[in-house]
């Protein structure tokens, strides 16, 4: 992956990428995340067969590619929840596949992951959802946990709406208590899993426009996995496809969308319409 304003660079089929080349404007390139030919196995099938991927700091990068074709399993090893057969996954330059323990979990404390489901508790209301890492994992007074859960919940448009259910909510108001949970403990890196999977187009919308917002609010680096497309782009500082294994391609949004690879442009004409089930 590479600065916005530079040409992107093309990404085959066993390629690597150098996360020492480029930068722009004596600006240094630093990945929050970095994946370094990361090969996953689960038995007899390949998933990823030497990934090469960099998160820039502060940025929203989007991972696009078929269904099954390992992109959830991606991004559990950018979190550490899987670890690869081979390669790298390193976070901040220190690569979590050979920590395990507390060390691992200190790395883990940078990270939330909103889920496709969003994993609430259903016998908790939003307000004890939201307020359940920080009772769990911070010495927080009460009073302190219910001011930062009241103002979370007000940044995702659920004013109010503490002492609700999940079993009371909406899909999209259950995805908005996820993202609400998932910022409460001010990470620097949140993970998105098919964040609308699930919501009619209006409402999947005004999640990825919530996602931005928070985003440029909280300035949190974000990965999100997505068959949104076009829709997602417009979130999307940058844009990478995740082919047979690999990183086909990856770069600038912008640049992304106007790309020459065949099988880059083949699957964005065939994700612009809805009807086509063969790539």
């Amino acid at each position: 992956m590479i600065d916005a304003g530079l040409t992107p660079e093309r990404h085959t089929h066993g390629s690597s990428h150098d996360a020492s080349c480029g930068s722009t404007r004596g600006v240094e390139r630093k990945p929050v995340i970095h994946l370094v030919n990361v090969e996953k196995s689960f038995g007899e099938q390949a998933v990823l067969k030497g990934v090469n991927l960099e998160v820039l700091r502060g940025k929203v990068t989007t991972v696009i590619g078929p269904s099954g074709g390992g992109k959830s399993v991606l991004l559990k090893h950018m979190i550490g929840l899987i670890r690869p057969d081979q390669g790298q996954v390193l976070v901040d330059g220190v690569d979590i596949t050979r920590l395990e323990g507390k060390a691992l979990n200190q790395v883990r404390k940078q990270f939330s992951m909103l889920f496709q489901s969003a994993a609430l508790f259903d016998s908790m209301t939003l307000f004890d959802n939201v307020a359940f890492p920080l009772r769990e994992k911070t010495t927080l007074t009460e009073s302190e946990i219910k001011r930062k859960v009241t103002d979370m919940l007000e940044a995702v448009d659920l004013r109010d709406m503490g002492h609700k259910f999940p079993a009371e909510l909406s899909g999209g108001m259950k995805k908005r208590t996820g993202l609400a949970r998932a910022l409460v403990m001010n990470p620097n890196i949140i993970l998105f899993d098919e964040p609308t999977t699930g919501l009619d187009p209006l409402l999947a919308t005004g999640i990825h426009q919530l996602i931005a917002r928070s985003q440029q609010r909280f300035g949190f680096t974000a990965v999100v996995v997505s068959h949104d497309i076009p829709e997602v782009f417009g979130i999307s500082d940058y844009v990478a496809m995740l082919w047979d294994g690999v990183i086909e391609e990856m770069g600038p949004t912008h640049e992304f969308q106007r790309s020459t690879n065949v099988v880059v442009r083949r699957f964005l004409d065939a994700a612009a319409r809805p009807e086509t089930t063969t790539v």
